[in-house]
């Protein structure tokens, strides 16, 4: 795939080595990722799981990876510097610091390894998310235009929500605290686990759904990866349980085409002011 038709995703992600700092790489984040304030935190987690990635060698793809946001990132030139703390005969851990104008944006501390390799066995009493088709779903085009005006990241993404689950878009949410629909990215990229990262912060915040509109700045993401997506639409379901002083957790799952549970996260974030 040339420069020129390279998916949206991997240029938001795209490192440049840097020759006389090994493991160092340069990044540019683009305005296209911002929501609120700043620019999402999936998207700082992929760029930061993908110079990991870079700096693993054949364990390429992240088991676990936890961020913890420290400063609102903005678009614009990046480093992300890497560091080994141990690697064994199937994963390497490692961590990350992302870097703008010399102060430190995000810490990730990350397991990886190669999910081709992983056991095929799968017993789980998990259910995939039951919903209408992408088709019956709502559209981002449906979406409130201040919440546009507040995720330029909206516009990279095919999000088709449940109509079950966005009451809140017409003044009147469940009180459930959970979100869930259908995505890909907009350009026709398919998933694979860095995309699964964004994926996991790429719902509205559940407190929409609690009647709580506005900006919910993650303090903390944690994405189990259990294997790697099949090509085609992704269920993705977002719901919380608890909000309290201030701050709520938000519990992930994303499904791939064949059904699979492929990751699940959970973040810890602050509630929206009122």
């Amino acid at each position: 795939m040339t420069t020129a038709t390279r998916s949206e995703f991997d240029q938001g992600i795209a490192l440049t080595p840097h020759a006389a700092e090994p493991g160092r790489y340069d990044a540019e984040l683009g305005a296209g990722w911002q929501i609120g304030g700043g620019v999402n935190g999936g998207l700082l987690l992929a760029v930061a799981g993908h110079a990991l990635s870079l700096a693993n060698g054949d364990h390429r793809d992240p088991f676990s990876i936890t961020g913890h946001y420290l400063s609102a990132s903005r678009p614009g030139p990046a480093t992300v510097r890497t560091e080994t703390v141990r690697r064994g005969r199937s994963l390497t851990t490692g961590t990350a610091s992302l870097l703008q104008d010399g102060e430190e944006r995000l810490r990730v501390l990350a397991t990886f390894g190669d999910l081709d390799t992983l056991d095929a066995e799968v017993a789980t009493s998990a259910l995939p998310p039951v919903m209408p088709l992408p088709d019956e779903c709502i559209g981002v085009e449906h979406a409130p235009p201040q919440l546009i005006e507040q995720a330029a990241l909206l516009e990279r993404f095919d999000l088709r929500l449940d109509p079950a689950t966005v009451g809140w878009a017409l003044g009147q949410p469940s009180g459930n605290g959970r979100i869930q629909g259908w995505f890909r990215l907009a350009d026709g990229r398919q998933p694979d686990p860095l995309l699964l990262l964004l994926v996991a912060d790429s719902l509205p915040p559940v407190t929409f759904d609690l009647g709580r509109p506005g900006w919910a700045p993650t303090v903390e993401l944690t994405v189990h990866l259990r294997a790697k997506p099949a090509p085609g639409w992704l269920r993705v379901a977002h719901a919380t349980r608890n909000l309290a002083g201030g701050y709520f957790e938000e519990d992930c799952e994303i499904w791939d085409e064949t059904g699979r549970l492929v990751a699940q996260s959970r973040q810890l974030a602050r509630a929206p002011r009122s």
